[in-house]
């Protein structure tokens, strides 16, 4: 029976989430600043990088387990209230004027674990609540909170470096965090409850499941490749972001906020556009048109002459489209090809195949500044999405994916 309150349910939670996002892109984009313009290293970056990610991709799938069994809306709350702790150690931390990176590092990695927790749980309680009609657009309004936020994050960020020290900004994360999980103590999130117990055998069995719910679905199989081998190509460059707004188009502290800013307008578009009109095109044509798009966007910001910083704004202005339309198609599918009850499995899988390869990229992104430049970097990443992008519309098992439910759909 579809849930006549559903939408009310979602705004009590996209309003204490979007304000967490909101928060969370302005202190990440303040980290960013205070290591770009204190260290102007893409090591360093690919270090805070990798520190951000790695736990994450290693602990994912086996946290998958757990989200399918607990309550998800416990899950979120612990998750929200640990990464509020982890931001309350970093202000200790960076109040010495003599800061020990490895220290940053290792509290980016809790952090990491945190959010292993929260996003895969955020994602896997969407088809408990939203009827099946509706997920796409739910997804698409999702992408337009992140891009709210995205577009507002930097501009905070920014004015919050500009006029505080770096340990005084982290506070925003904490009110952030308080704010989402106020919002989520106002709803009801239904649970599915499993009555086999929790073992390391049962660990394993289920973890299996998640794989195999997976690897028996020949498109969705691809799917979770071309999405990881793009994650490969292309996190080594958006590392470099920074760098290649302040060292090939002479930008400062403004210009890297522009920059951010753009690309969360872009992302606001692509989730507009999803959210506001009934697409009725198949979701993996989407995604695969977003590969390329991207790929081309990446393209032109390497390629664009040092002067021309208005186009490179406009081709990241693309790329955020790209990537806003590829999130939201790429969760509905998955949302929809995967049973309910293993969609917390599925998704921490799909964030660690993602994010391990690129772990291995960020390794080599100091080497690649140094050794082709920065700019050149883009031009080769982007050509190699465009390459994944057509092959994405060569493999026939992955343009069936999805394909008779996008026609049941349309007939609703």
């Amino acid at each position: 029976m579809e849930n006549k309150k559903w939408l009310r349910t979602y705004l009590f939670i996209w309003s204490g989430q979007f304000i967490s996002m909101l928060t969370s892109y302005a202190v990440h984009f303040a980290v960013i600043i205070w290591l770009s313009l204190e260290h102007k290293s893409a090591e360093i970056l690919a270090y805070a990088g990798i520190a951000a990610m790695l736990p994450q991709a290693i602990i994912g799938p086996f946290v998958g387990v757990f989200i399918d069994r607990w309550n998800r809306k416990k899950v979120m709350i612990f998750s929200d209230a640990f990464l509020a702790l982890c931001a309350l150690i970093m202000v200790f931390l960076l109040q010495n004027e003599t800061v020990n990176l490895n220290w940053v590092y290792l509290m980016l990695a809790f952090r990491s674990v945190g959010n292993a927790f929260h996003s895969p749980a955020m994602q896997a309680i969407a088809p408990l609540i939203v009827p099946e009609k509706d997920l796409l657009r739910v997804s698409g309004i999702n992408q337009m909170l992140q891009s709210g936020s995205s577009i507002a994050g930097p501009a905070v960020g920014t004015l919050a470096i500009t006029y505080l020290s770096i340990s005084n900004v982290l506070y925003l994360d904490v009110i952030g965090a308080a704010a989402a999980i106020i919002s989520l103590l106002f709803v009801t999130i239904p649970h599915i409850k499993t009555e086999a117990r929790l073992s390391i055998n049962a660990v394993v069995i289920e973890l299996k499941e998640g794989f195999n719910a997976v690897l028996k679905n020949k498109g969705l199989s691809f799917l979770f490749f071309y999405a990881m081998m793009v994650t490969f190509f292309i996190m080594p460059a958006a590392i470099m972001f920074p760098l290649l707004t302040t060292g090939h188009y002479g930008g400062g502290k403004w210009e890297m906020s522009i920059i951010e800013i753009v690309w969360g307008i872009g992302m606001l578009i692509g989730g507009t556009v999803l959210g506001v009109f009934k697409v009725k095109a198949s979701k993996v044509i989407l995604i695969n048109a977003m590969h390329l798009v991207l790929g081309l966007s990446f393209i032109l910001c390497g390629w664009l002459p040092s002067g021309w910083f208005v186009g490179f704004a406009a081709a990241t202005i693309l790329s955020g489209i790209a990537l806003s339309v590829f999130s939201a198609s790429f969760t509905t599918i998955l949302q929809l090809e995967v049973a309910p009850g293993m969609l917390g499995r599925v998704f921490s899988l799909y964030f660690s195949v993602a994010v391990l390869p690129s772990v291995i990229g960020l390794l080599f992104t100091g080497l690649i500044a140094e050794r082709i430049g920065v700019a050149n970097a883009f031009l080769i990443c982007g050509g190699l999405v465009i390459l994944i992008g057509i092959l994405s519309f060569l493999t026939p098992s992955l343009m069936k994916l999805g394909r008779s439910k996008t026609v049941e759909q349309q007939n609703m």
